[in-house]
């Protein structure tokens, strides 16, 4: 063999050698970097998991829509449980700044927020997720021929409205001062749902309350529509409060609220899009 020909193969066979280090060295390579990135996909996974009881306190109003959503939350996320209080929410700021335990503050106003908000109590800035438009509530069939704000000022008819207050009843009058309209009701109901009771236990005639809570009784109520409910609709903001027990499971519920998703159930229950 000629001394070319010796030097060629020597080159071929170092060649060979290197090419084979190199295969074994990225296939080292590839399988750690597959350890590393499962390992921290399971990780990411196990730091995704939600748990614990997220307590919501939310306007009345919100009763229908926020029960579902809380039941959607739930399924997605085995292993958490979403509580509710409802009622005026001007009582569960009082009762959020007088310590009571909760996570989320889903308000019926940006005024009865403030309540919070000033209190210290809220974490981070809170977001409003819908807003809400007033309607009058009838009797079925609506018996006394209601069709205007101007016709609840009538002395025969019963008509309840929210206490002022709760932000449905400070709608109300927003609405009647707007009209130049002076209304004496019957009684001032606590929170929306309880206005919208009286009607539905024929106890009154009518009562302002939501467009979303007529949707909501069904035949039990007749709704009529007003003009003047276009100068009074109330933003709904909400937010994480300061005491939260389970941050980042409350965090996701309010994100749900604000998603596409929690949209759909929302404007399906009459609600207006921020």
């Amino acid at each position: 063999m000629t001394r070319t020909a010796r030097r060629n193969r020597r080159t071929l066979q170092v060649t060979g050698a290197g090419a084979a280090a190199l295969l074994a060295l990225s296939a080292c390579s590839s399988s750690g970097s597959g350890s590393s990135s499962t390992t921290s996909d399971s990780s990411a996974s196990a730091s995704d998991k939600l748990s614990g009881t997220v307590t919501v306190f939310a306007a009345a109003s919100l009763k229908e829509s926020f029960t579902t959503l809380g039941k959607q939350f739930e399924q997605a996320h085995p292993g958490t449980k979403v509580t509710f209080s409802f009622g005026g929410s001007d009582s569960l700021a009082a009762s959020i700044t007088g310590g009571a335990p909760a996570d989320v503050f889903a308000s019926a106003s940006p005024k009865t927020m403030k309540i919070v908000t000033d209190a210290g109590d809220a974490s981070g800035t809170p977001a409003t997720f819908v807003r809400n438009q007033l309607e009058i509530a009838t009797l079925p069939g609506n018996p006394d021929k209601v069709a205007s704000l101007k016709d609840l000022t009538n002395p025969d008819l019963k008509v309840v409205l929210c206490d002022k207050e709760v932000p449905c009843g400070a709608a109300a009058q927003k609405a009647l001062d707007a009209s130049r309209l002076k209304l004496t009701p019957v009684s001032y109901e606590q929170d929306v749902k309880a206005a919208l009771t009286k009607v539905e236990l024929k106890e009154a005639d009518a009562a302002v309350v939501y467009k979303t809570d007529v949707h909501a009784a069904g035949d039990k109520v007749g709704g009529v529509e007003f003009p003047e409910s276009a100068d009074a609709v109330n933003d709904y903001p909400i937010t994480l409060l300061k005491d939260a027990r389970h941050t980042d499971t409350a965090k996701a519920f309010i994100a749900l609220v604000r998603s596409a998703e929690g949209q759909k159930v929302l404007t399906e229950a009459g609600f207006l899009k921020p």
